[in-house]
């Protein structure tokens, strides 16, 4: 599946807390909704920064119009269910004008894009609702393509209509076997006097098992009330809304990483900025109709959880106790967003459809009381983990940073003891050498950056002196920072722990690391983002005293390495592979169609520590060996196989027989791996004879959602770190073929 451009229209917040929705009467007419004089002047405004100040020289012409007008008809109906080819041939007339339309502060276009927009959804609407009051057959073996992001417009209204029936069978089918499913599950699990029945997985159960009704008039019901609030949905959009769309896909058509953001937005992301995450913790995304978990912020209530997973897909969400879950499959990512909002220490109950389950499949209830990310939570960790070898035992250091942060403020104050990632990683591994740690592992997996001085100090722990990364900006020469301080905190062995997630500031960590030979980079290849980008505030710039024309997050520079390539698309290399789902065509810089090119300029000069070339071979023999014989590293293994198998098989059988067998399938292979851990836990966990780790059977069950599967576990306290334990290993094993005397004191300088 092809990331689509208008996904990255929609700002990422961070799900924090809980507003309810309130209630519209059916809409019935499409709106009318015309440009503001303020935001003729914000694209005014925009337009003559993003042109002249971008990294990336852009004319507003032809060129740009037409990539423009498919970001906008994408960020509208991207997997095309609504638009049909009649309604796009009309819109071509306007393809080669919006360039046009922007230099002569003309918006009407996109304004009558929405409007035909509006009056697709609601015929779309009131056809889906009458489908409901006839009978389907679900034993009719047809199917339904769920990722149309490329397939052709419906050419007709019979056939829109044919495509929307089966769509609606497929959500009718859904949580037919969802609820019957949990229905069963309830009827096996009695519960004890005065308390609250469980699933098979620990979590109340809810009340839209209404064993008063019949399932299949629930499920009209539930279907009925998520139609009517799409219609709503659709009424609720405004002005706003229109114009930060279609300035999104002027912004993202020059370059992936430059947006526009109009107030309300702007006022989410720097919510964002400063931390304040008062909620959940959890970053989410669109993906076709869900509401999908991107990430998972370290230290938040969600991840203290232990129940929410990156691939997540959230379908309902609740306020406290309350019984009633609302249906959110098919809604907009920010009203998924407000639903979620709420206070500190206040509840808020999500119904969520695992990354590891298909379409049909049960759904899991997680009750989350919303607090507030600590810095203390979000700095970095130390922990030392054994590894065993016969009578042999080293001891492997690691410490986790999440991100490379910096107390800005109080560092402005003069406080002395400002926390920063390097201060807390020096202090860290102090205490590390204490314990007397042979090998040290920087986990930086999830870590998309931070503050770039922090990036050039924390390197500066592993090297004695030298470059750490080249910038090179518009209209400007390169820049080089360097760690200027004499001598390293750990000289030892040493390795870096990376994944398709590590961006920015890990990416110039980690490559400054590799550069200098100081210490093995394992892992997945990082995402590749190696630019720089500035946020302009539009009212400043506009002389305007009350935030209505928004901001744009401009790329104005473009990181290198010391070596003189840039991390640019290319990201860094691991050393050693470890097992990945991700695929650069999907995930990472390499995915966006018009991301920046990879470029050189001259190396810094500065000399190596090491030439790992020689050991490389030997160390990867020992982890394909060792990795085989593992039955977690062998679960994760056939995670990754099952998600690859279904990432390109987004057609789903409409057959009730064969998603039921799918959903027992996905739920038995779950148990099975639980039985198996419980019998493991007292033992070790070698598979004898190893796992055939070849790719299982292909899913048809529904699109896979997640980006980075990890192994299907019903309770997440069970399952080890798989990947980590691992990379000590592997550094165990680097240590072993080096010598088990710990290099003597850094003495190679940069020149």
């Amino acid at each position: 599946m092809k990331p689509a451009l208008y996904r990255l229209s929609c700002v990422l917040l961070f799900a924090l807390a809980a507003t309810q929705l309130q209630a519209k009467p059916a809409v019935t007419e499409a709106l009318e909704l015309k440009p503001t004089q303020e935001q003729l002047e914000a694209a005014k405004l925009a337009s003559r920064y993003l042109t002249r100040m971008h990294y990336k020289p852009t004319d507003i012409d032809d060129a740009l119009s037409k990539h423009m007008f498919k970001a906008y008809i994408d960020s509208l109906d991207g997997n095309r269910w609504f638009f049909s080819q009649s309604d796009l041939t009309q819109f071509a007339a306007l393809e080669l004008t919006l360039d046009d339309a922007l230099k002569n502060d003309n918006l009407d276009p996109p304004y009558q894009i929405f409007a035909v927009y509006t009056k697709r959804v609601q015929d779309r609407v009131a056809f889906s609702k009458s489908l409901l009051k006839k009978p389907f057959d679900f034993a009719v073996a047809e199917t339904l393509e769920l990722d149309r992001s490329e397939k052709p417009w419906p050419a007709s209204q019979a056939e829109m209509d044919e495509l929307w029936r089966k769509r609606v069978k497929n959500d009718f089918l859904q949580l037919r076997i969802s609820k019957t499913s949990r229905a069963k599950t309830n009827d096996e699990n009695v519960a004890a006097p005065g308390t609250k029945p469980q699933t098979s997985r620990g979590i109340p159960e809810d009340a839209r098992i209404d064993k008063k009704k019949p399932i299949d008039e629930q499920i009209r019901e539930t279907l009925d009330k998520r139609y009517s609030d799409l219609g709503r949905r659709v009424q609720d959009l405004n002005g706003e809304d229109v114009f930060q769309n279609y300035m999104n896909a002027f912004a993202t058509s020059i370059e992936p990483h430059t947006n526009y953001m109009a107030p309300r937005a702007s006022e989410n992301f720097q919510i964002q900025m400063r931390l304040s995450l008062e909620g959940i913790g959890a970053v989410l995304q669109p993906d076709n109709d869900y509401t999908v978990v991107r990430e998972v912020v370290k230290g938040g209530p969600a991840e203290l959880s232990g129940k929410i997973r990156v691939g997540d897909r959230i379908v309902g969400v609740a306020q406290g106790n309350a019984e009633q879950i609302v249906d959110v499959v098919g809604w907009r990512l920010d009203d998924v967003v407000d639903l979620i909002r709420g206070p500190k220490d206040t509840t808020v109950k999500l119904e969520v459809l695992p990354k590891d389950v298909g379409t049909g499949g049960p759904t899991d209830f997680v009750v989350i009381k919303r607090d507030k990310v600590k810095l203390e939570q979000q700095a970095a960790k130390s922990r030392v983990i054994e590894i065993k070898k016969g009578s042999d035992v080293h001891l492997i250091g690691v410490i986790e940073l999440p991100t490379f942060y910096l107390d800005f403020a109080a560092r402005a104050r003069g406080d002395a003891d400002y926390r920063s990632s390097t201060r807390d990683v020096r202090r860290l591994l102090e205490e590390l050498k204490a314990k007397r740690v042979e090998g040290v592992v920087m986990d930086l997996r999830d870590n998309g950056g931070g503050s770039l001085d922090e990036a050039t100090e924390l390197t500066g722990l592993f090297i004695d002196r030298g470059p750490v990364v080249q910038i090179k900006g518009v209209g400007m020469g390169v820049e080089v920072k360097a760690d200027r301080d004499p001598g390293a905190t750990w000289s030892g062995p040493f390795a870096v722990l990376v994944n398709r997630s590590s961006a920015s500031a890990s990416e110039i960590f980690a490559a400054a690391i590799q550069d200098y030979g100081r210490g093995l980079i394992l892992g997945d290849n990082t995402f590749g983002k190696g630019t720089v980008q500035n946020l302009i505030d539009l009212d400043q710039m506009g002389n305007s005293e009350s935030p209505k024309l928004g901001q744009i997050k401009i790329t104005m520079a473009q990181f290198f390495r010391i070596d003189g390539g840039s991390t640019q698309l290319r990201g860094v290399k691991p050393d050693i592979a470890f097992p990945s789902a991700y695929d650069p065509k999907d995930f990472g810089e390499s995915a966006y169609d018009n991301a920046l090119p990879w470029s050189s300029i001259e190396p810094s000069r500065y000399r190596t520590y090491s030439d790992f070339a020689a050991v490389i071979p030997e160390l990867d023999a020992r982890h394909q060996t060792r990795t085989k014989k593992d039955r977690e590293f062998q679960y994760l293994v056939e995670d990754i196989n099952d998600y690859r198998a279904a990432r390109d098989d987004t057609m789903v059988s409409l057959l009730e027989s064969k998603r039921r067998s799918e959903a027992n399938e996905q739920e038995a292979k779950r148990s099975a791996r639980q039985v198996e851990r419980d019998k493991a836990k007292a033992g070790d966990r070698t598979l004898n004879p190893p796992v055939d780790p070849r790719p299982v059977s292909p899913s048809t069950s529904g699109v896979a959602t997640a980006v980075n599967p990890a192994p299907s576990t019903p309770d997440a306290d069970d399952q080890s770190d798989v990947l980590l334990e691992e990379a000590a290993h592997v550094l165990s094993d680097f240590i072993d073929l080096r010598g088990s005397k710990r290099p003597a004191a850094v003495v190679a300088k940069a020149e």
